[in-house]
């Protein structure tokens, strides 16, 4: 039972990343990304969880790719 608490503390920790940075992007509520994923899942049958995993892909792919630097001397 604790493997099982382990992976779900896993993907909520590593998921809701995605849909909270997104909403910050937008400017709007995290709850309101999530909700929307969530009905489009239900529409799609399956077809936006490939498009979640697709984004969270490129997110981790522009965090290794740009960094943010605070001055010249960072480099």
């Amino acid at each position: 039972m604790k493997f099982i608490h382990s992976i779900r503390y896993f993907f909520e920790k590593r998921g809701f990343d995605v849909s909270s940075r997104f909403a910050d992007k937008m400017g709007i509520r995290a709850t309101n990304v999530r909700l929307f994923f969530i009905y489009i899942s239900f529409v799609t049958v399956g077809l936006s969880f490939g498009i979640y995993l697709t984004l969270a892909f490129l997110l981790r792919l522009k965090d290794m790719l740009y960094t943010k630097r605070n001055s010249v001397f960072d480099l």
